[in-house]
């Protein structure tokens, strides 16, 4: 399944792959910040493997999306 939209691989477009990948993958919202690395790349999302940090601060906010209580923690 390929994204909605196409998106590059710029650090400020992270947040939004994540939170589509959830929407459409629940089971990733499991995943580590390095595991999403390579999904991200192998689904087609970014052209290239993306910055492990920049995928980690985007998950944090994308669980938060998901599950409230996460954040709250």
């Amino acid at each position: 399944m390929c994204p909605v939209y196409p998106i590059e691989d710029d650090s400020r477009e992270v947040l939004p792959m994540v939170r589509e990948l959830f929407s459409r993958r629940p089971e990733a919202r499991c995943l580590e910040a390095w595991e999403l690395q390579s999904l991200l790349f192998s689904l087609g999302y970014a052209n290239g493997l993306l910055n492990e940090g920049d995928i980690a601060a985007a998950l944090e906010v994308a669980r938060t999306d998901f599950d409230p209580e996460a954040g709250a923690a």
